[in-house]
């Protein structure tokens, strides 16, 4: 039942066919990355290369490249995890339905971590150096351990109980670092170990830090799980490894992992950090290099026979997708008992997840009114922009159920256009400024500093959306290219930004102001100004991609006929957001043409990765 091991889990995956061994040399720089990127969007499976060159171990990627492959992996506990999330919304459900929860007090057993003398994690100890050193994107800062579960405990009180498993980025070497004693740890803000470290800062002594590589899937996974509040991290990892998470503390003040792979074992101490990045990041783009906690590195433990997982991110969709997919699957029934009145909450994943939030809440407030404008929406809104990770949004669109009680929030084409039909650009687009984005998004020139904004639309449709260019559009000086993105939306090209930041921008404003609100432009409610407006139009990925990453509510949306009334910003006429590349954004990924022509060479006919790409 579950895997105790990642090689448990490789050697399953490999009688069932999900796995393929790649023995032809492979360099962990760029070389690797790119070959994985490959066989992710080739649907490929998960894939073990057995000779990386300076490297002794071998590197598995793409344990989580599909949805189908995630839950087989976890087949035989998933349900019982869901069992448990029900049970926990309603604790009831157990006594009406008592068949249907019988697994259910077992793999609450399980969710209880077990003190272990010992582990296979102290078999072998090595310097710093000899990790793998994994280099996903030609300008990265260094070597990366991109699937690693950092693990603290609260210094005020201690224990299991009390802990934090997350996954923040680890660089092992570049920039500053000593590569025979420390490594960036890069976590962001609205982070579980932030207040861990937060509490040791107060206390004037160091944070211990564990930082595990492998083991059983069930940890890498609970690394990135948004829990429930009061469901820890190992609790889950238990549940759906189908065993309790054995911890041991015979060689270290703070409890390691006893059958992880491989156990990097360290303090970080206030006042020291040193640059980190830059790094190939999930919105597409680079982050940067910013100041980062430096972790000081004591001891480096690896078991018999250890497998390094990796993954590589970049612009969406990646493996870290199928992340996003089985977390919504696992805790999606949570969020209407967290956030009363909401239905459903998705992150979109090809926007970059942060940027762009879609929701479905509900207009009950007084349900004997026609629904002319959003009501209960707001406070929902509200809620969702303060609750965990969801509180770094930028843009979040929300829908009343009661208007399209089937609307899908992943049918994202479809909700879009439920909400162009309706909204009211003079009444619903809510800003709030000078407030926390995620740390990766560079659009407002600021480190974890920018803009939101709140679309909330109820009510019947006030418009039908166009399909075709208005004969006559006259667009002017320096725009061109208009192009029909979808129902309802124009994609426009600019000329290139130039305005230093925080100064008005006179190219965005001269097209604004070169409308009113009866010209045949305003048949699209919302108009896109970009630097490419054919690949902006090319697919919804693009579009959505292109908008969301790429632009500050506050500063990039403009509109025709737009006024202030009340303190409150609207416009009569077309929404506009601004979404070229401005000059503080970070630089979008792009591969090293060497390695591309390396990698086609090994993926042509004869090639060794012929008969996997």
């Amino acid at each position: 039942m579950g895997y105790r091991t990642l090689k448990a889990c490789v050697d399953d995956l490999q009688r069932h066919g999900h796995l393929v061994v790649v023995d032809a040399p492979v360099d962990a720089r760029l070389e690797i990355a790119e070959i994985q990127r490959r066989i992710y969007a080739n649907g490929g499976p998960a894939v073990l290369f057995t000779n990386v060159q300076r490297c002794k171990f071998p590197m598995l990627g793409n344990l989580f490249g599909s949805i189908e492959r995630a839950r087989f992996i976890f087949r035989d506990t998933l349900e019982t995890v869901r069992r448990l999330i029900e049970l926990k919304i309603d604790p009831n459900q157990l006594f009406k339905s008592p068949f249907r929860y019988a697994r259910a007090p077992l793999g609450a057993l399980s969710m209880l971590p077990k003190k272990v003398r010992g582990g296979a994690i102290f078999q072998n100890e090595i310097p710093l150096s000899e990790l793998p050193q994994l280099v996903s994107w030609p300008d990265d800062g260094g070597p990366y351990v991109t699937l690693p579960q950092v693990y603290t405990e609260d210094p005020r009180s201690g224990g299991l109980a009390q802990s934090n498993l997350g996954m923040y980025r680890v660089q092992l070497a570049g920039n500053q670092f000593d590569p025979f004693g420390e490594v960036g740890l890069h976590y962001q803000i609205h982070r579980g170990i932030g207040v861990h470290h937060a509490a040791a800062i107060a206390k004037g002594e160091p944070l211990r830090v564990n930082i595990f590589v492998g083991g059983t899937p069930s940890m890498t996974l609970s690394a990135v799980m948004p829990l429930p509040e009061g469901l820890s991290e190992l609790g889950f990892a238990g549940a759906l490894a189908g065993h309790r998470i054995p911890m041991t503390a015979s060689r270290s003040p703070l409890p390691i992992y006893a059958e992880a792979d491989f156990c990097i074992q360290g303090t970080i101490h206030a006042g020291e950090e040193k640059p980190e990045g830059p790094f190939g990041d999930h919105l597409g783009y680079y982050s940067l290099k910013h100041p980062f906690p430096t972790m000081r590195v004591e001891k480096v433990y690896h078991r018999n026979g250890a497998i390094w997982p990796f993954t590589v991110v970049g612009r969406p969709p990646q493996e870290d997708t199928t992340f996003g997919e089985l977390i919504h699957e696992i805790t999606g029934p949570v969020i209407p008992t967290v956030l009363p009145g909401v239905k459903e909450v998705h992150a979109v994943d090809v926007a970059g997840v942060h940027p762009l939030l879609l929701a479905i809440g509900s207009e009950r407030y007084v349900p004997y009114e026609e629904r002319r404008r959003p009501k209960e929406l707001m406070t929902q809104a509200s809620a969702i922009l303060g609750q965990g990770q969801m509180s770094l949004a930028k843009y979040l669109w929300i829908s009343a159920e009661q208007d399209a009680p089937d609307l899908d929030l992943h049918e994202i084409a479809p909700f879009l256009l439920h909400m162009l039909r309706r909204v009211n650009w003079r009444r619903d687009i809510h800003f709030l400024t000078e407030t926390t984005i995620d740390t990766l998004d560079y659009s407002s020139g600021e480190f974890n500093h920018g803009s939101k904004a709140i679309i909330a639309a109820v009510g019947p449709p006030i418009r039908e959306l166009s399909t075709e260019l208005p004969s006559g559009l006259n667009l002017p000086d320096g725009f061109h290219t208009p192009k029909v993105a979808m129902p309802g939306v124009l994609a426009v090209c600019g000329p290139k930004y130039t305005a230093a930041l925080q100064e008005v921008e006179p190219a965005i404003e001269r097209f604004a102001g070169a409308f009113s609100t009866s010209d045949p432009i305003n048949q699209f409610p919302l108009i896109l100004v970009v630097d490419d407006s054919d690949f902006t139009a090319k697919s919804l990925e693009n579009l959505l991609w292109v908008t969301f990453t790429r632009s500050n509510p506050a500063a990039d949306v403009h509109g025709i006929g737009s006024s202030t009334r009340q303190k409150h910003w609207g416009c009569e006429g077309s929404l506009i957001i601004d979404a070229r590349l401005k000059p503080w954004n970070a630089p979008p990924l792009i591969e090293d043409p060497a390695v591309t022509a390396k990698v086609d060479a090994m993926a042509a006919a004869g090639g060794p990765l012929a008969k996997f790409l």
